[in-house]
């Protein structure tokens, strides 16, 4: 009797969490760029990136949730020379793991707000130098966004990450300094396992 009472207990406990509970994949476009700095005689451009990853949505009852995420994202800018017209692009891998306070309506409308730290893992290469070598370790910025979240779990999101801290740890000629920081527009597409009906 005792084991059919603990079992039923751990059964509706787990379905208790699963309801509270949602895991996701998403991934989709990013659309970078450098805010500030003093470039000098160099004009900076949008550069096209993607990122990917998964996420653990936890419900604070039917509108308020938590998400935070761990994403794969490529960002940074396209570089030209106004003199030459020659043009390199200055990339960053990094591992970024949000953390947001997301506002659901009953529709599955959504926005959605919160923090970002980034660890720069990797980069290409510019002015025959390692991104990585001439730029911080982390990266700490904002995000705000929206989209829609379907009952069977598909959905569409776009967000505005603006960068908090300085991207460059350098003192290189063609880009004069070190005070820029990232600017990304993502748009993509998620899903979620464990939705509520």
């Amino acid at each position: 009797m005792k084991k059919i009472l603990f079992a039923s207990l751990l059964f509706v406990s787990s379905a208790s969490f699963a309801q509270k509970f949602q895991l996701g994949v998403k991934g989709g476009v990013n659309i970078s760029n450098f805010t500030g700095g003093d470039f000098q005689d160099a004009k900076k451009s949008s550069l096209v990136g993607f990122h990917a990853g998964a996420f653990v949505n936890y419900k604070f009852g039917q509108v308020i949730s938590l998400q935070p995420e761990v994403l794969f994202s490529t960002q940074g800018a396209t570089i030209e020379d106004r003199e030459t017209g020659h043009k390199e692009d200055f990339k960053l891998n990094y591992v970024s793991i949000p953390v947001l306070l997301k506002v659901q309506s009953p529709g599955g409308f959504y926005v959605e707000t919160g923090p970002v730290v980034s660890v720069n893992v990797s980069g290409g290469d510019f002015e025959n130098q390692s991104v990585k070598d001439v730029t911080k370790g982390a990266d700490f910025s904002w995000a705000a966004g929206l989209g829609f979240h379907s009952k069977i779990g598909l959905g569409i999101g776009a967000r505005y990450v603006v960068g908090l801290s300085k991207v460059g740890d350098i003192n290189n000629a063609s880009v004069a300094n070190a005070d820029f920081k990232n600017s990304v527009i993502q748009v993509g597409l998620f899903y979620t396992l464990f939705n509520n009906k």
